[in-house]
């Protein structure tokens, strides 16, 4: 099941949707024509310890506006994911997908003006089974 949305809790997605980490450090501009697409959980290591809902964009859809020097990359495991955090205040803002590495996941919640909690029937992918961790 995929989750798309053009709007959560009566407020519109924005074609071009600014968002920020917490201390707004980081500011990135995302595409998102189709609104949010591939909406998720994760029941991955890193995934469940974190708690994010996460939204797809292609590679070209994510514009490092600001604090792009202040992003902390994490890889672990396969190293395929790069796991992004602002350096300043800890939120994750955005990964490199290790299921579609010409993707980036990003952190719902970072979105401007968006609630997250107020996403009903999100699914959560299993990332504890993933294929690649096969040998």
């Amino acid at each position: 099941m995929t989750l798309n949305l053009k709007q959560v809790d009566g407020v519109p997605i924005q074609a071009k949707h600014k968002a920020t980490c917490h201390c707004g450090a980081v500011e990135i501009e995302l595409t998102l024509p189709d609104g949010l697409v591939d909406v998720r959980r994760c029941d991955c290591s890193m995934c469940r310890r974190r708690g994010a809902i996460a939204a797809s964009v292609p590679l070209s859809g994510i514009n490092i506006v600001k604090g792009a020097e202040l992003l902390t990359l994490y890889q672990f495991n396969t190293r395929t994911a790069k796991h992004y955090f602002c350096s300043k205040c800890g939120i994750y803002t955005h990964h490199q997908r290790r299921s579609n590495p010409s993707q980036y996941g990003f952190n719902v919640a970072c979105l401007e003006g968006i609630n997250p909690l107020k996403i009903d029937g999100i699914p959560t992918y299993d990332g504890v089974n993933h294929p690649a961790d096969r040998g």
